[in-house]
């Protein structure tokens, strides 16, 4: 059976991922009341092994670090994936976002969620009822458009990425391959994984 890492899994499960139903999940979070499998953070995977997993998967993660600590989970990721691996990640797109904002649109709804409205203010710097309740895992400390996200993972050794901003949720979508894939097997990894 294949295995994937599922990176500040929080309290979700692969259940609700798409194409990860009959792999193996290894859940990893930096807070230990999600009972993860392995605790550690983005930037210090050191108890996940080199070239140990097939596919990594990171929703909405990656905009809980600093700027200067992107590269390094970025460089994590590549690390305990497998030659032939890939990371499936999402997380807010600051292109669409701001475009709510020109229009006005900073404390209204967006969109609900399970944690109830998200508003643009959310979305930028975090949800803000879960920091009010104590939880600063929550807070948002950087954010990426499609290029830069693309480019970064790039800049890491990731031979090709795949993916698009998707306005309508507010949220990069994108399939990073460890190595080169050809287009037929980068549609297969996008209908298989991305929505």
């Amino acid at each position: 059976m294949k295995n994937f890492l599922h990176v500040g899994c929080g309290p979700q499960y692969k259940d609700s991922l798409k194409g990860f139903k009959d792999w193996q999940e290894i859940r990893f979070d930096i807070d230990p009341k999600v009972k993860p499998d392995i605790l550690g953070s983005l930037t210090d995977m050191s108890a996940v092994e080199d070239k140990s997993v097939e596919a990594l998967y990171s929703s909405h993660n990656i905009e809980h670090l600093y700027p200067h600590e992107v590269p390094k989970a970025i460089a994590e990721f590549y690390r305990v994936l497998k030659d032939d691996g890939f990371v499936v990640i999402v997380c807010p797109d600051l292109q669409s976002v701001a475009k709510e904002i020109v229009n006005g649109k900073l404390i209204e709804a967006l969109y609900e969620s399970p944690m109830g409205p998200i508003s643009a203010l959310d979305i930028l710097y975090g949800h803000v009822g879960s920091i009010r309740g104590g939880n600063t895992y929550m807070a948002h400390k950087s954010g990426f458009t499609f290029p830069v996200l693309s480019g970064l993972f790039r800049e890491a050794g990731f031979g090709i990425t795949f993916g698009a901003a998707i306005p309508s949720e507010y949220s990069i979508w994108m399939i990073c391959s460890k190595n080169e894939r050809t287009q037929q097997e980068l549609n297969l990894l996008a209908s298989e994984f991305l929505p």
